[in-house]
């Protein structure tokens, strides 16, 4: 299905700095990340990751996110955003700037 070109600018893609994260138990893949989006804030965000990274592996990283979607919950925990990754024949890939940016730099 495509969009227009309108629909695409909606999508608010910015680079945040994991804080923190856990497992969330009554989950197999899911974790609960802590992410600093610099002026814009910190916000928690869920994500379907839990079988591919390690907590230790995440902390620290700065990674783009969608962060103008409805909060959304999954088993119970409120998810304020989306983290873009890449699903590589089952291996979840993450994205990285290639250079250092400040946490909340809009993605264009």
């Amino acid at each position: 299905m495509n969009i227009t070109f309108e629909e695409f600018k909606k999508i608010e893609i910015r680079i945040g700095k994991v804080l923190s994260l856990e497992k969330i138990e009554t989950a197999d893949k899911l974790l609960k990340l802590q992410v600093d989006f610099g002026a814009f804030g910190q916000r928690q965000i869920v994500s379907g990751i839990a079988q591919s990274f390690t907590p230790e592996e995440l902390v620290g990283k700065k990674l783009p996110f969608i962060v103008n979607l409805e909060p959304r919950k999954f088993k119970g925990e409120e998810s304020q955003g989306m983290l873009m990754a890449i699903d590589a024949n089952e291996k979840t890939v993450l994205l990285e700037p290639a250079g250092d940016v400040e946490e909340g730099t809009l993605v264009v």
